[in-house]
């Protein structure tokens, strides 16, 4: 949360309280060792020249694109913090399931992020999955801005509100592939999280999810633009930050 500085890699540690444990990334964020891994290998080759926050940037930009995702031209010359901040990563404005419209568009903007970005960028939950805890309320309290046949399906497999480690797919119909089914899930009534389906219901982003609905190569492109803008929010550059040797350490 403090900016594209890898700050969320570092684990627990003397002088460390690591991010990871923040609600918003505590078993929602994963796959940290291939980050690791593959910082060990860039190691191997050029020591001590390629940081674990430029690394974390081309790999989104390559998962999207194993996927089935857009493609973008990655700038690098990011360097990596030296703390993390528990604290900023349950406080500073990130997403949250639960987050009205207004506020969604709130915290992009704060970042230097338009609406139309707020809603590409949410289109990133055309995969993965969600855990029962996150969607629970929103399938079992008879809401009016959800298809009772979806909330039916998603019940079965989350009958309490903890759910356990259940999970869901995001996107029911392609939820291991990068297109635009996210939004007319939404157009149906069929967003998993009360902050997916938001963004269509009745308000400011009916139109551009409209829009994406219809239009799958608007959306990658729209999305692609986005990324690139949220991959230059705050870097450290220059003379700031290090670069780390193991990206879940700060060794001084």
């Amino acid at each position: 949360m403090q900016g594209c500085d890898a700050s969320i890699l570092l684990d627990d540690g003397p002088l460390i309280v690591s991010e990871k444990n923040a609600l918003p990334n505590k078993g929602s964020v994963r796959g940290y060792e291939v980050i690791e891994a593959a910082k060990s290998e860039v190691e191997k080759l050029c020591p001590g020249v390629v940081s674990c926050a430029d690394i974390l940037t081309v790999a989104a930009r390559d998962a999207s694109e194993m996927v089935g995702g857009p493609s973008w031209s990655v700038k690098l010359g990011r360097r990596d913090s030296t703390t993390a901040n528990l604290f900023l990563a349950e406080t500073g404005g990130l997403p949250s399931f639960k987050d009205p419209l207004e506020s969604l568009i709130s915290k992009f903007d704060n970042n230097g992020l338009t609406t139309r970005d707020t809603v590409a960028l949410s289109g990133a939950h055309t995969i993965g999955q969600a855990h029962c805890f996150s969607f629970h309320d929103r399938i079992f309290n008879n809401e009016s801005d959800i298809d009772s046949g979806f909330a039916s399906t998603r019940r079965r497999g989350c009958h309490t509100k903890d759910g356990g480690a259940n999970l869901a797919p995001l996107d029911l119909v392609t939820p291991n592939s990068f297109d635009n089914n996210y939004f007319r899930n939404l157009v149906q009534k069929k967003g998993l999280l009360e902050s997916d389906q938001v963004l269509f219901s009745g308000g400011s982003t009916d139109n551009i999810i409209r829009e994406y609905s219809g239009n799958n190569l608007k959306f990658k492109s729209d999305f692609a633009a986005a990324m690139v803008k949220m991959s230059e929010i705050r870097p450290l550059i220059g003379d700031k930050g290090v670069i780390r040797s193991v990206c879940g350490v700060f060794d001084p």
